[in-house]
């Protein structure tokens, strides 16, 4: 199987690609800046800066009014989410450190969206499991520990409305999902993957972008 035309995404490549993006605003990079100076050795677990604008863009693409996200970090991913979304429209933001979460809060003021975003600190699967069973979320974000991504799915899928869509994080894990030795969280990457990829109830495709994005449809 050939890889096609293939691109080596050197730092040029990828400033240049940042800066035919939109541009992130002001909360969002103070954001940024901060989680780097304040967690530096958590701050890997940020989403990728290209991938704000490219949840901003899925949101208003989809028309999502609904939106759960699990795994919040610092709030980055929620902020630029609850940005795109409509009026009325809310996301559900699922974490279980206050701590973390404050710096989102603080941003998602400052922002003119704390309005929009439901935050519950709790295990995510108890999140998942208090909301309703019957389908009413559009757009899913997901991005946290990576033991618990297959059972996070089925909760999330049975609750995803039709054509809604499930956008799931760290899907290559650093590179190592293809070592069949492979433990800890690349391990149970290779299994969600796996997982995701015979999913009859959803259309899934893997992209390379940042450490791997899966994109799933409910059929």
């Amino acid at each position: 199987m050939t890889k096609g035309n293939e691109t080596k995404i050197t730092d040029e490549l990828y400033a240049y690609a940042l800066a035919h993006n939109p541009p992130l605003d002001v909360v969002q990079r103070e954001l940024v800046r901060t989680t780097y100076a304040e967690l530096p050795d958590q701050a890997g677990m940020q989403s990728a800066q290209e991938q704000g604008p490219l949840l901003a863009f899925l949101v208003r693409l989809t028309g999502s009014r609904h939106i759960v996200e699990v795994g919040t970090f610092t709030g980055f991913s929620a902020l630029s989410m609850a940005q795109a979304l409509p009026p009325g429209g809310v996301l559900i933001a699922c974490d279980i450190s206050e701590e973390w979460t404050a710096y989102g809060q603080d941003a998602w003021e400052r922002a003119g969206v704390a309005d929009r975003i439901d935050l519950r600190i709790a295990p995510a699967l108890d999140a998942l499991r208090a909301m309703p069973a019957e389908p009413h979320i559009d757009m899913a974000y997901l991005d946290a520990d990576k033991g618990n991504y297959i059972a996070y799915w089925e909760e999330l899928v049975p609750r995803m409305n039709p054509g809604g869509l499930v956008v799931t994080d760290n899907v290559l894990f650093h590179g190592r999902v293809t070592d069949p030795l492979a433990t800890g969280g690349a391990a149970a990457i290779r299994g969600f993957n796996d997982h995701v990829a015979a999913d009859a109830r959803m259309e899934s495709v893997l992209l390379t972008v940042a450490d791997g994005l899966t994109l799933s449809r409910k059929k």
